[in-house]
């Protein structure tokens, strides 16, 4: 899971979900206006992005912890960034 945190700007949290359930998720989230959006990018793949408002990554965290109990999800790397790999 990656997660960026500037003064005044949203926290980002990657993950990869069951693609059937990204509409549901966004409904879920809508339904708690200002906490977090939802963005796809890449459908095909399940691959969203939580823009967290800050001071919010607790109640994000509860309400996500939830949902994974029915939802698969697990966090993903931030596509931006890429890994870094040892060279021997």
């Amino acid at each position: 899971m990656s997660t960026n945190h500037v003064s005044g700007e949203t926290i980002k949290q990657y993950y990869r979900v069951d693609r059937r359930e990204i509409a549901f998720l966004r409904f879920i989230f809508e339904a708690y206006d200002g906490l977090a959006v939802l963005e796809t990018l890449d459908p095909e793949a399940g691959l969203i992005v939580f823009h967290i408002a800050p001071g919010c990554e607790g109640d994000v965290e509860t309400i996500l912890q939830d949902l994974q109990k029915d939802i698969m999800m697990e966090p993903a790397p931030d596509p931006d960034k890429p890994e870094l790999t040892i060279e021997n």
